[in-house]
Parts: C-alpha cells; sequence; structure tokens
C-alpha cells in the first residue's frame, strides 16, 4: 500500500467514525452543544494524532482498526485544545482551518461548553476500547488523563501564558512545546501501541518517537508561521512573532537543522518494529510540509 493511499484510508476512517460520535444524541434537547462539538470536530485538519495511533498499532499487532476509539479520544482533546486556544481570552484568534473560529459563530459561552464538552466526552469514547494484554484500559486512561491535564497539554498551556512577557531560556521552551504539542502526540502514539498489545520494548520505543516527532513537528510549526501564508495554513500567519517560540529563539537556520536531528532521533526508536518503513516516511513528511 501506497503511503498516500494507507494515509487516505486512516484519514477517511477517523473521520466516519467521528461523525457518529454526537449523531446518536440528535434526540436530545442541548442540541446547539452538539452542533458547536462537531462544528470544530468535524472541520477536516491533517487528522495526525488518529493516523499515529492506527499505524502504531498496525506495527504491533497488524491490525489498525481496535485504536479507532482511542484515537477518536485523542482527537477530540485536540479539537477541545483549539476551540478553548482560539477565545479572546487566549490567543483571540478569527480562523481556524479556513473558516472562522468557534467563538465567533456560537459565541463564547458555547465554545467554551463546546470544549468542555469534548474533553468530557473523549473519556466515554475511550471507554469503549478492548485493550489487550498487557494493557489495561486503567493503563489507557491514565495514559490520556495525565497527557491532556495538568502535567500535559493544560500544564504547558500555563506555562506558555506564564511565560509572555519576558524571553524564554532554551530549556524554558522545550517545557512549554515538550507539554503543548508533545504530550498528545506522545498519546496518540501510546495509545496506538497499547491498542495493538505492544510489548514494553514497543510501547517504550513509541514514546520515544513521540519525543522525537512532537518537538521536530512544533517547530516545524513555529517555521510555517514566518514563510507560510493564511491560504497555505488555514489561519493566521504572523501571528507568533512576538510570542517564544522556536523562530524567535534559534533563527529559522538553526530551526530547520533542528527539525532535521530530532526527525531523526524519533525514526531511530522504530527499530523495534519488523515494519516501521511507513511510519519513517510519514515522519519525514510531516517535519517537511508546508502546511
Amino acid at each position: 500500500m501506497s503511503p498516500d493511499t494507507r494515509a487516505r484510508e486512516y484519514r477517511e476512517y477517523i473521520e466516519a467514525y467521528l461523525k457518529t460520535l454526537y449523531a446518536k444524541f440528535r434526540s436530545e434537547p442541548q442540541q446547539l452543544l452538539f452542533d458547536a462539538a462537531e462544528y470544530s470536530l468535524l472541520a477536516g485538519g491533517k487528522r495526525l494524532r488518529p493516523i499515529l495511533a492506527f499505524e502504531f498499532c498496525r506495527m504491533c499487532s497488524g491490525e489498525w482498526e481496535p485504536a479507532a476509539p482511542l484515537a477518536a479520544a485523542v482527537e477530540m482533546i485536540h479539537t477541545y485544545s483549539l476551540i478553548h486556544d482560539d477565545l479572546p481570552c487566549m490567543d483571540n484568534d478569527d480562523f481556524r482551518r479556513g473558516r472562522p473560529t468557534n467563538h465567533k459563530v456560537f459565541g463564547e459561552g458555547m465554545a467554551v461548553l463546546a470544549g468542555d464538552a469534548l474533553l468530557t466526552d473523549a473519556f466515554l469514547t475511550a471507554s469503549s476500547a478492548r485493550i489487550p494484554q498487557p494493557w489495561t484500559m486503567a493503563d489507557a486512561i491514565a495514559l490520556l488523563a495525565e497527557s491532556a491535564g495538568s502535567l500535559g497539554m493544560v500544564g504547558g498551556q500555563v506555562l506558555d501564558i506564564m511565560s509572555q512577557e519576558r524571553e524564554l531560556t532554551e530549556q524554558e521552551v522545550l517545557d512549554i512545546q515538550s507539554r503543548k504539542t508533545g504530550k498528545l502526540i506522545h498519546a496518540a502514539c501510546c495509545l496506538g501501541a497499547m491498542a495493538g498489545g505492544a510489548s514494553r520494548a514497543q510501547l517504550d520505543a513509541a514514546a520515544q518517537f513521540a519525543a522525537g516527532l512532537g518537538l521536530a513537528f512544533q517547530i516545524r510549526d513555529d517555521m510555517l508561521d514566518v514563510i507560510g501564508t493564511q491560504e497555505e495554513m488555514g489561519k493566521g500567519v504572523g501571528t507568533d512573532d512576538q510570542k517564544n517560540t522556536f523562530v524567535r529563539l534559534y533563527g529559522l537556520e538553526t530551526c530547520e537543522n533542528l527539525v532535521e536531528t530530532y526527525t531523526e532521533n524519533a525514526v531511530s526508536a522504530l527499530g523495534v518494529f519488523e515494519d516501521s518503513e511507513w511510519m519513517i516516511q510519514l515522519a519525514r513528511d510531516l517535519t517537511r510540509r508546508r502546511t
């Protein structure tokens, strides 16, 4: 199967799966909440995190569909974080994925609640997964919660807010991005591996891969805010010029080298898997992307 064909299969599967999540609640009276949640959840995007979950599940077990509930849960949490990041009290963005942000359509209050619903409902969705030995559902839920919460993505967002009035050191920027972006990538890779019944060595390799890819992906994202266009990115660009990004810390040329280094660090972790060629190519494509 070609790289493009596999990515398209994963993406189409998760799109169809995500469409079912709130469809079953259409008899409930709080329809506006479901509309707001779906507006952002079904807005497309790379679906990187589900793709990573599916591929790690496949590399561990030969099958990838069992990862769907966990892949969807990570995507729901990612979507909630985007809704909240775009709010006036946070980044105050007007566009996301080429169209108005959630609060511009539904109002700030409903946008907050849509994010709250997606975060909470993610755990309901994850709980429907079947986790093979040696892992348990408790292991999976704990990993998802830690990655999303105060020790993970939310903690990274807090560090970001605390840092806005001063320039940061290299370690401080790494502390932010390894949590804010990296932890959900970590969750996707490791939960996919768990869904495939990964060995401890395979789970450790998934975590190492995620750490390298997460940093490479974020540095590339910081670069695209400088060199990309609004048409390419589907959102405003040049909005991070006063933030503590990798580009501000290092400059574009050094960032290009760091992307290569962190990508290769990620790739080097995949030796424990018998069939990792597709994941290696995906990692390199992601960190050379223009969108």
